[in-house]
């Protein structure tokens, strides 16, 4: 435990030195610097970046516990992600630049009015603050105790140890989002990549070892592992479920309709993703890290799916398969990681969920300051007056989410299909209204208000009623995310078409304001083919064509 504890520490400052070194010249007494980090990021930086936003314990638990539960479906989740990230690098990212916005709300203001960017803005940093920052406070410091019996070394109760953990991770991830501006939070993510890709990748080949050996095997225990699980457990390696299984599975015909709607939502109109593109040194560098980030998504199969099968089958062979979905990737972790390397993977972990929560906190921070305080409190502000708002606003919002992150506790299971579908309730208007913005261009500008009034009320209902399939079974929310982008862009191309009849000569043009170069990367085309063909033989590779038989 000594050794554990003291790799941890010590994989964890040097997280800190680094970051501090990295940004302890830079200038951080104008809102541009501090809350855009200069717009100077370059492109292995924002991949980085993006990679360690997305993921963190809620994923790691989460998504695992998926496939535990259920089989390979929920690997959607990272898989199509690749291809919304190619929507970002060669459609969104090249109009947010155009218009050198700092947040999405401005940009919504920016294409309707003023109030839109207030309506948005308020809705934004309600959801964050009240659903995804405890989410990734409860369900990181559910890691902690699950791994390392927090509760049992304190001599505490689990609930107590939880809420001591919240404490601890909200006070170190608010030192880097307050203190440090995007660029410490933005280069303590590409290390944290690193150690991640590293940390997360070790473990299904450790577990595929402990698999093998409990199987009786008498080869090599990895591979021997991979055949027992292939050969006993197809059904849970299948991608494909079937139309009408209930969450956390993802139904197949969701896949590339309501799924694929959910993740171009997240990593094309979220603030935390988005305002690392929005730092990019231009267009090229932007492209580069939205790209390559979706090479990585692509394997992230690999360390946020598969562990959860593995986890199914070796706890079937131990005779203590757990209940919780949520417990499965924590007791797995436990079981197979070797002491002497426990210490940097809870390093890792500990990384994943600061990365998520700095980040989180940190565009929230900005959605405060530049589209609140500086449009409506205090519009003459200057720059240090922001960037000094922007921190005390940093500490508010951090005790607020540790207040609510250990009332979780008391909820049921299913962290990650819980923050999925309630995040729609407000993610889904946002993307209708940014991409109806960007293709039509004689929208009223009420346009996107009612379209937020419209889903709220239509999705809000879904999640309430509760509807099921005719042949039993409560309905997936991905089939009504399915349905409602369609109505609600076939709703902003009548409200365009009737605005332009009567107003033919009002005409929405978006202006470069020449924030960035806007040149892009010559090869962007090729990596998005190559990145398409990845995912269609992952995809063919977890199904009944490959192992899913």
């Amino acid at each position: 435990m000594i050794w554990t504890l003291i790799t941890f520490i010590g994989f964890t400052i040097l997280v800190a030195v680094i970051a501090y070194l990295k940004t302890k010249d830079d200038d951080q007494t104008t809102a541009e610097g501090y809350f855009l980090a200069g717009r100077g990021l370059p492109g292995i930086v924002i991949a980085g970046s993006l990679l360690l936003t997305n993921i963190s314990a809620e994923q790691l638990v989460g998504t695992n516990g998926q496939t535990w539960a259920t089989n390979m479906s929920p690997m959607a989740y990272e898989v199509v992600a690749a291809i919304a990230l190619i929507f970002m690098a060669l459609y969104f990212a090249p109009r947010y630049l155009k218009s050198g916005v700092a947040t999405v709300p401005q940009m919504l203001g920016i294409r309707y009015d003023r109030s839109t960017k207030l309506w948005f803005s308020i809705a934004y940093i309600g959801l964050y603050l009240i659903v995804q920052l405890p989410i990734v406070l409860y369900s990181g410091s559910l890691v902690f105790e699950n791994i390392f019996g927090v509760s049992k070394l304190l001599g505490c109760t689990k609930f107590q140890a939880v809420i001591i953990l919240c404490i601890l991770i909200s006070i170190i991830g608010s030192m880097y989002a307050i203190f440090g501006g995007l660029k410490a939070v933005a280069v303590s993510d590409t290390v944290n990549g690193v150690l991640l890709i590293v940390g997360g990748f070790m473990i299904p080949f450790i577990a595929l070892h402990v698999l093998g050996a409990a199987s009786g095997a008498e080869g090599i225990a990895i591979s021997d592992g991979w055949r027992y699980l292939v050969e006993n457990y197809p059904d849970k390696l299948n991608s494909i479920s079937a139309a009408n299984v209930e969450a956390p599975a993802v139904p197949w015909p969701t896949v590339f309709t309501g799924l694929a709607f959910l993740c171009i939502q997240s990593w094309c109109t979220h603030q935390s993703f988005i305002q690392r593109v929005l730092a990019a040194d231009g267009l090229k560098e932007a492209q580069k890290g939205a790209l390559f980030c979706a090479f990585m998504k692509i394997l992230g199969f690999l360390y946020l799916a598969l562990p959860g099968v593995i986890a199914y089958a070796l706890f079937e062979i131990q005779g203590n398969q757990v209940i919780n979905m949520d417990d499965a990737y924590p007791q797995l972790v436990s079981q197979v990681v070797p002491a002497p390397l426990m210490g940097f993977f809870a390093a890792v972990m500990f990384g994943a969920i600061i990365s998520s929560f700095n980040s989180v906190l940190n565009c929230i921070n900005t959605m405060f300051t530049m589209d609140i305080y500086a449009d409506y409190i205090n519009p003459n502000a200057d720059e240090l007056t922001l960037v000094k708002v922007g921190k005390r606003a940093g500490v508010v919002f951090a005790i607020i989410t540790t207040c609510v992150g250990p009332c979780i506790y008391f909820f049921p299971g299913g962290l990650k299909t819980f923050l999925d579908s309630l995040v729609m309730l407000i993610g889904l208007p946002v993307l209708s209204a940014v991409f109806g913005g960007f293709i039509f261009k004689h929208l009223p500008k009420y346009a996107a208000k009612f379209i937020l009034i419209f889903h709220i009320i239509f999705y809000g209902a879904f999640l309430l009623i509760g509807p099921s399939y005719p042949s039993g079974g409560e309905m997936h929310y991905l089939y009504a995310i399915a349905v409602l982008l369609p109505v609600e862009i076939l709703i902003l191309f009548l409200m365009n078409w009737n605005n332009k009849k009567k107003n033919p000569d009002v005409t929405w043009v978006q202006n470069d304001v020449k924030a960035v170069d806007m040149t892009p990367w010559k090869y962007r085309w090729v990596a998005a083919v190559i990145i398409v063909i990845g995912v269609l033989a992952v995809y063919a590779f977890f199904s009944p064509l490959g192992i899913g038989g």
